[in-house]
């Protein structure tokens, strides 16, 4: 397995795009808010091809994970939904 070069982290408190382009997810650390709901990764803007689900408790324990190989793809741009008070830091390259 090959993992990514050139990594950088972005962060969102917030719905919205977390990077402009295309680039692979190496992995993420989401810090729930304690609202139970999901996390929805999408490619394309708020309306694009869904990615990824996460789902989430009202636990607030923080959740990391590295994913496999270079990870996932995103062509277009990462967009990110939070459930309420979440926060994620997404690990791209």
């Amino acid at each position: 397995m090959s993992t990514l070069t050139n990594v950088f982290a972005v962060h969102l408190n917030a719905t919205g795009t977390a990077y402009s382009g295309a680039t692979n997810v190496g992995g993420y650390q989401v810090k729930p808010g304690g609202t139970a709901g999901s996390i929805l990764f999408r490619d394309g803007g708020a309306s694009g091809t869904l990615i990824m689900e996460l789902d989430i408790t009202t636990n607030t324990a923080i959740i990391a994970t590295l994913l496999p190989g270079n990870g996932i793809r995103f062509t277009t741009d990462i967009h990110v939904t939070l459930p309420t008070s979440a926060a994620i830091t997404i690990f791209c390259g």
